[in-house]
């Protein structure tokens, strides 16, 4: 890395102006390079190459060359519709995204000609020198060459919730954020050669296909295949039986459009848009389209820890002193919850001790609580200052202490020696209400548990020692506290750090979100194992993890390995052959979270992996799934999501999950009900003839029956509500067929059942000498609308109208066919009396019932017992 000596900087007077200019023409702006956008040609573009879009616009083009103009306009239609849907959906997500971000340091304070001046962060470049104070977040990557009591929160880009300590000659990087002191720093790198910048630079522009993406491709191959080889059969054998060369042409050409369920695109973008703005509703907003569906496929939750299954701020928990022990409770910065001793309600005298210990971490204290007002986005109490310090000041305003201004008042600071990380304790005085100079202290056990500090008994130290030492274990960053009294300031004040009494122990907390527990427990009833990788210290990552229930015992985790935390230097020396088997990981770099990742999907799992850093970036967009938090996210991660978490609420990732499964299950509804309607009305054109019916349907008529029934009906069909159960059943398996796991046997039985039907009230309309045909055709009709409804998995349910609506009007429209006369011309139908309407109208009850029956047929036994259900219930 580069040096401050190495930019040739007078660190008294800065740069002038124009070297700054000069070194900003050279080096660029003080940006991380921003994805580029993409066009809206190359947006259609993609969207066209859809295999399905490909036979869709292949059907238009073979409709034009017959003379069907309406059908052809039909299908381009549903084309355009899906395209722009699509691309609108894209692009609406690219803005919200880009208003949702900001640069991590929008503007900063640097010395120019011997003049402290406010610039934007994007014109600072190297040399500059930066001059940091408390809340400032660091603009570029930079060389301390002064600092008092600067303390430094690296958690966005290390993962490490700990604020970290720094010296002169210590190094600074971009985007971090001073939470305590004052420093002065000389850039050293800016925009992609800073560290934020490298690990963005991990990012690269592929993106793979996702698991719905693939098999509607393999699908779309299939039908294209498929359809080629049913108009030369049909084509084929119509000529065999002597029929008229124009009459098969356009026949063939209506079967084939017929075989191909061209709603399928529009089904597909339905869902996924509906489900994108069910998500955005819930407070997540979806990137791209095909998350929604994938989401449905995770089988893996790889996950952070700050912010995402803790709060992401500091809280006190516990409360040692020699006499008594105390618990206190509440979240966040909110200097409200109750202070118990033994597991009850304390009375003021029992809590005298721990008031006095906490009322000199108040005045040992340099941090600050803001109440919630006008500014404050979540209506929250915020901190300035070190996390940890907030913490104190709220367990002391919780224990009753006089607040902050009353504090100074009374016993006002007259002199300090602050932390650093060498001493690892900071101290200061204050005058005594009775007289003297009181003395407060606190800081790590080991550098105030010690007979040159404490004048107390060995045998209490001992006690301190071995009760910190349980604390820290369970995962608590632990401070011993002492204080005494002088008659006067000491010279060197240090020399106060001696002599003094020990009042007890705090131990403080990232604690877990509330629903922590409750949403992994979730996670694991769908079948998704959840993984816990952060950069935080493994004793914190072992605690969060137990207490968040984390790893449980038939998740498939080797006994020596899952429960157990795993560090990134244990990934780098490759002393886990299986990071498939470990659930813990701690003190992970970007690349080791990258393997973590790919080591999952190299064994056929499809990941979700959440996260807020820029360390989080790579393996966001490695994942199949990206989660980015919104509220405290950094820029990077949020580019490399698919999804974006306003309400930064891993329970939103679940709901995610189950809007992703609703999506799949009603796609693979809509093909098996699509599907088995043309396979129907290709069966009846095949075996009519034998039957005696010479053509049983005319062209135009296959049309009418494919627009009414993979219109309006298909359609609606992207909309139906969530089966019951579906977050109770596993994943389905990532290279599972689209009509894989009975689908493709329903789709068979439906299709034999509604042709059967259908050809059995053509015969018996032929043999009661009633136009045949006509009532062919209703039937058709009637058996595959009476199919969408029985395939319904909450039949009565209010949540899709549309559905039942679609049907009553595909219904209305098959009875205009048959008496408005303008249609009966170009359809060449007849109409039908009761006779004939009652034998169409028979076929719908036979479809309904065959679809409630294999709602539930053909399941397929999935993982550890459980019992696949294939969407269909």
């Amino acid at each position: 890395m580069t040096t401050a000596a190495a930019v040739s900087v007078d660190a008294a007077a800065g740069l002038t102006e124009a070297e700054a200019a000069r070194r900003l023409a050279a080096s660029g702006p003080n940006q991380v390079a921003a994805t580029k956008p993409v066009r809206l040609p190359t947006r259609i573009l993609a969207q066209l190459r859809d295999p399905l879009i490909t036979v869709l616009l292949g059907a238009v083009v073979l409709t034009l060359a017959i003379g069907d103009h309406p059908d052809a306009i039909v299908i381009a239609v549903v084309v355009v519709v899906n395209t722009t849907v699509g691309v609108a959906q894209e692009i609406r997500a690219d803005n919200a995204v880009a208003a949702l971000s900001a640069l991590s340091a929008p503007r900063a304070r640097v010395r120019r000609d011997g003049a402290v001046r406010d610039a934007p962060a994007a014109e600072i470049v190297p040399g500059d020198v930066l001059l940091l104070g408390e809340g400032d977040i660091v603009a570029a990557d930079a060389e301390l060459v002064e600092a008092s009591a600067l303390l430094v929160d690296e958690s966005m880009l290390t993962g490490e919730s700990v604020p970290v300590d720094k010296d002169t000659g210590d190094t600074l990087s971009a985007g971090t954020v001073v939470a305590r002191g004052r420093g002065v720093a000389v850039v050293t790198a800016t925009g992609a050669s800073s560290a934020l910048g490298r690990i963005a630079a991990l990012l690269d522009d592929h993106r793979e296909p996702t698991p719905l993406q693939r098999r509607l491709a393999a699908l779309g191959r299939v039908l294209a295949a498929v359809t080629l080889a049913l108009c030369a059969l049909v084509f084929a054998l119509g000529l065999v039986r002597g029929l008229p060369l124009g009459t098969m042409a356009v026949t063939a050409i209506s079967l084939a459009v017929a075989a191909v369920p061209e709603s399928l695109p529009a089904v597909v973008t339905l869902a996924l848009a509906l489900g994108a703005r069910r998500m955005v509703a819930r407070h997540a907003l979806v990137r791209r389209l095909p998350a929604v569906e994938t989401l449905g496929s995770v089988s893996v939750l790889a996950t952070d820890k700050t912010g995402t299954l803790t709060e992401g701020r500091m809280v006190v928990q516990h409360v040692w002193t020699p006499s008594v022990s105390a618990e206190l409770k509440g979240v966040g910065y909110e200097p409200e919850g109750e202070v118990l001793v033994d597991g009850r309600r304390a009375e003021a005298d029992a809590l005298a001790p721990v008031r006095t210990l906490l009322t000199i971490t108040a005045l040992c204290n340099d941090a600050a609580l803001r109440p919630p007002d006008a500014d404050s986005p979540d209506g929250r109490w915020a901190a300035l200052g070190d996390p940890m310090e907030a913490a104190l000041l709220v367990a002391a305003a919780k224990s009753g202490c006089p607040d902050q201004d009353e504090l100074a008042a009374t016993r006002p600071r007259i002199g300090e020696v602050p932390f650093d990380s060498l001493r690892k304790r900071m101290t200061t005085l204050h005058t005594a209400a009775e007289g003297g100079v009181l003395v407060c202290l606190k800081g790590a056990p080991e550098a105030v548990l010690d007979r040159a500090v404490l004048v107390d008994p060995p045998e209490m130290l001992n006690q301190a020692r071995q009760r910190a030492a349980d604390l820290a274990a369970r995962g608590y960053r632990v401070l011993a506290v002492a204080s005494g009294v002088r008659d006067d300031v000491p010279a060197p004040v240090a020399a106060a750090e001696s002599g003094l009494t020990l009042l007890g122990l705090v131990a403080l907390s990232d604690p877990p979100k509330p629903h922590a527990a409750a949403t992994l427990a979730a996670c694991r009833a769908a079948g998704i194992t959840p993984v816990l990788i952060t950069g935080d210290h493994p004793a914190t990552a072992r605690a969060v993890a137990s207490r968040v229930a984390l790893v449980a015992d038939s998740d498939g985790a080797r006994e020596d390995t899952g429960g157990r935390v795993v560090t990134g230097a244990d990934v780098a020396a490759g002393r886990v052959p299986d990071l498939t088997s470990v659930r813990i990981f701690a003190r992970t770099d970007p690349q080791q979270k990258l393997d973590i990742v790919e080591a999952w999907r190299a064994g056929g799992a499809v990941t979700a992996m959440t996260g807020d850093g820029v360390n989080d970036g790579p393996a966001l967009h490695r994942a199949d799934i990206g989660v980015a938090m919104g509220a405290r996210g950094t820029e990077v991660a949020r580019q490399a999501a698919d999804l974006v978490l306003t309400d930064d609420e891993l329970s939103t990732v679940v709901a995610a999950v189950e809007e992703g499964r609703r999506v799949y299950d009603n796609i693979r509804r809509f093909l098996v009900y699509g599907m088995a309607g043309g396979a129907a009305e290709i069966l009846v054109m095949l075996l009519g003839p034998l039957l005696g019916l010479p053509l049983p349907l005319r062209a135009g008529q296959i049309l009418w029956i494919n627009l009414l029934t993979h219109g309006l009906t298909g359609v609606a069909m992207g909309a139906e509500p969530a089966a019951p159960g579906t977050m109770r059943r596993p994943p389905r398996p990532p290279d599972q067929h689209i009509l894989g796991g009975g689908a493709w046997q329903r789709l068979l039985l439906l299709a034999a059942v509604v042709t059967t039907a259908t050809l059995g009230a053509g015969l018996a309309a032929r043999a009661l000498d009633l136009p045949w045909q006509s009532v062919l055709f209703l039937a058709l009709l009637a058996a595959q609308l009476g199919v969408v409804l029985g395939l319904r998995a909450r039949l009565l349910t209010r949540e899709n109208p549309f559905l039942p609506l679609s049907v009553l009007a595909s219904a209305l429209l098959a009875a205009a066919a048959l008496y408005v006369p303008f249609l009966r011309t170009v359809l060449d139908t007849e109409p039908l009396g009761w006779a004939g309407i009652g034998l169409a109208a028979v076929c719908a009850p036979a479809g309904f019932l065959t679809a409630r029956l294999v709602r539930t047929a053909f399941r397929q036994p999935g993982p550890a017992g459980t019992v696949a259900t294939s969407g269909l219930r």
